[in-house]
């Protein structure tokens, strides 16, 4: 087993771990628009030992066969030597907190009339935990294994290796889009909307071009610096603005 992998599987656990906690934290002002969320159909150990498992099988699976197709494209691995320390973890800070400080302004410009006013945060430390969560879990899913498999799959096994470029630049905005609607069903509870037809388009551009933003970057520095970056890039941006901006 290479060091790579082995650093996969430790964000895979702590992946796992903070799945299962999360039951536990606090949800601030969050609990009183989300009551259901007090209505757990199971006792919480239960529930937390069930998100555990599902990350464990479902993102590790995934996880790993996006690993195993990104080797196969010839792309950086998470420990790569052709990557230097500052690629994989102080450019990825940067550019993390520069995304969150256009998030914050992006939602103080959009907030004026997206009809619903600033985005609301989860308190501390759950936010915290959730930043660690989603920089690990959504980019297993929407980079490391999504964009993976469709290019290679459409550049390797079906065009036999070329156009890779070309298809990666496709699948990567196709990535960030998807990024973008699954974060719908969270934001339609939360902001109290019964469908994403009665939210107003102002809010609608705000969060495709939010999370569409984060998407490409995140996507072409999993492909020029390796998973952590891009982990990195997405666990920075949500440290600025869902923790200290959430805590104003």
């Amino acid at each position: 087993m290479t060091k790579s992998t082995k650093v996969f599987l430790g964000l895979l656990g702590l992946y796992a771990f903070l799945a299962a906690i999360n039951l536990y934290l606090p949800m601030g002002s969050l609990s009183a628009l989300v009551p259901q969320a007090q209505q757990l159909p199971a006792p919480k150990i239960v529930i937390a030992l069930a998100s555990a498992g599902i990350v464990l099988v479902i993102y590790g699976l995934l996880g790993y066969l996006g690993l195993f197709l990104s080797r196969k494209l010839g792309w950086p691995d998470l420990l790569d030597s052709r990557v230097s320390n500052r690629r994989r973890f102080l450019t990825p800070l940067i550019l993390g907190v520069s995304l969150g400080v256009i998030l914050i302004v992006g939602d103080l410009i959009f907030s004026q009339f997206n009809g619903f006013g600033r985005f609301i945060h989860p308190p501390f430390p759950t936010s915290l935990v959730a930043s660690a969560a989603a920089g690990i879990g959504e980019e297993i899913i929407f980079r490391l294994f999504f964009i993976s498999f469709w290019v290679w799959l459409f550049s390797s096994v079906i065009l036999k290796g070329r156009w890779q470029n070309k298809i990666f630049w496709v699948v990567a905005i196709l990535s960030a889009l998807a990024f973008a609607i699954g974060h719908y069903p969270g934001l339609l509870l939360i902001l109290g909307f019964k469908s994403a037809a009665a939210i107003p388009l102002a809010l609608h551009i705000e969060i495709i071009s939010f999370n569409g933003l984060i998407g490409l970057v995140c996507a072409y520095y999993f492909r020029k610096a390796g998973f952590l970056a891009a982990v990195g890039i997405h666990f920075w941006t949500d440290i600025v603005w869902h923790v200290l901006w959430g805590l104003f």
